[in-house]
């Protein structure tokens, strides 16, 4: 996808000393023909490393509150309390992450195929188990619109899925909201330290599965959700709370026009 769909002047990659993944959703097209308002969502991996210089761009930007999907071991090893910022935790535990770590650990000789089938175990878990923090999500964007970042660990899986909703929710096409999923394999870069640690005892091509997204993940999601619910707009509105009403507001608040 070419990042130069944002105009010269507000770029949707972000460049900030301290994340890698940092981004504007805006410009997309949604309900109407109207486009996502730029410099009010972002989706970003995880704000704990950030440097004087980039909380003075957050400022610059406006961003003035941020929700942090983590689980509770992921804050405590990278907690976060910037001033300006609110912070709100809807905590996705990464539990079949860890559980493929330990099976390696264990000596199981896991490969890239059972990673696969993993990592969809993953996604499948947010669309039914962790539907409430979504719901949260949706009702804090519905409550203000003061721009706002949403962010996990590295900003592609439990991010990407609440991006994919949202973008979803605006009337943003599949083919664009898979777009804007891919786009972290571009972006997102392995902090050095993690990479090189991860690397002594888990094979590349597992990391390589972990640490990247794959539409096989995301399909995973949406198969689940349309078995459930028949389509992705009854499981916005049946299982997420975004009815037609819910999201004729989003779009007042979020759509240009």
């Amino acid at each position: 996808m070419d990042l130069a769909i944002a105009p010269a002047s507000l770029p949707r990659s972000i460049a900030l000393q301290g994340t890698t993944n940092f981004r504007d959703l805006g410009g997309y097209a949604g309900a109407d023909g109207r486009t996502l308002r730029w410099r009010q969502l972002y989706r970003s991996d995880h704000l704990a490393d950030l440097s004087a210089q980039d909380l003075q761009a957050l400022q610059t930007l406006g961003v003035v509150r941020a929700v942090d999907f983590r689980g509770v071991d992921e804050r405590a090893a990278h907690g976060y309390q910037w001033p300006g910022l609110d912070q709100h935790v809807l905590s996705i535990e990464p539990t079949v992450v860890q559980r493929a770590l330990a099976l390696v650990q264990q000596g199981h000789r896991l490969t890239a195929e059972e990673t696969v089938v993993l990592m969809q175990d993953t996604y499948r878990s947010f669309v039914i188990d962790n539907a409430g923090r979504f719901v949260s999500l949706f009702r804090m964007l519905l409550d203000s619109d003061q721009p706002l970042v949403f962010h996990c660990t590295a900003g592609k899986d439990r991010t990407g899925w609440a991006a994919a909703l949202i973008l979803l929710a605006l009337g943003v096409s599949r083919e664009v909201v898979e777009q804007d999923y891919l786009l972290t394999n571009q972006l997102y870069r392995r902090p050095v330290e993690l990479a090189s640690r991860a690397a002594q005892t888990v094979p590349q091509e597992i990391l390589d599965v972990l640490w990247r997204v794959q539409m096989p993940f995301l399909d995973s999601a949406f198969a689940l959700a349309e078995e459930r619910y028949g389509t992705m707009d009854r499981y916005l509105t049946e299982a997420l709370g975004m009815d037609a009403a819910a999201r004729e507001k989003l779009a007042r608040m979020y759509l240009e026009g």
